[in-house]
């Protein structure tokens, strides 16, 4: 991992982005790792950094316009969007009842091509949601980019539906990271390395 990253998976480590210890998830299983990066929030540089290493991957892409997913992403497009001067729209979680009752907020032309930017990505079900509703208001989406792949299945389930999948981190690459530094204790790592697969 270059210099850059491991710093940046460093200062996601103790900014509490990334934990160890026992955490029930949605599902109800129990995990022995938990990913929060709504945390970002409290950490301006942090965020500042987090924003960089999308431009990194942006830049290689072909698009008019951001599109982060609400709630988690929204800091963070804005951060990048702010970053590489980037217009950013959001799809709404729910459409308003009253004014304007969009779907998707911002300024766009249909055809317009948006990237969509989100935190995490698990097996991939609510991007294909978001994705939906930009898909109805005419924007073309091909690319999706994340912080951190879990490695779920996200990358395969993206592709069957035509979508390209690019991420600053994958999990293991973290824990391979964390392991190598001592930043983590090695039980920790191996318990986190077997409850993912």
């Amino acid at each position: 991992m270059e210099k850059k990253l491991s710093n940046l998976a460093d200062e996601l480590l103790s900014a509490g982005c990334v934990k160890f210890g026992e955490f029930t998830l949605k599902s109800g299983l129990k995990s022995p790792i938990y990913i929060d990066l709504r945390r970002l929030v409290g950490f301006p540089d942090l965020l500042r950094d987090v924003a960089s290493a999308y431009a990194t991957i942006l830049d290689a892409l072909e698009f008019d316009l951001l599109a982060a997913l609400p709630y988690a992403a929204m800091p963070i497009g804005t951060a990048i969007s702010l970053h590489g001067g980037w217009k950013m729209v959001y799809p709404r979680k729910e459409a308003k009842g009253y004014g304007t009752k969009v779907e998707v907020e911002g300024v766009f032309d249909a055809e317009q091509r948006a990237v969509v930017i989100d935190d995490l990505i698990s097996t991939g079900g609510s991007k294909l949601e978001g994705i939906i509703k930009l898909n109805a208001v005419g924007l073309l989406v091909s690319d999706i980019v994340v912080l951190i792949d879990r490695q779920s299945g996200g990358v395969d389930f993206m592709a069957e539906h035509g979508y390209t999948l690019h991420s600053v981190f994958t999990l293991p690459q973290l824990l391979d990271h964390w392991e190598q530094s001592g930043a983590v204790s090695a039980a920790m790592i191996a318990s986190a390395r077997a409850f993912l697969a």
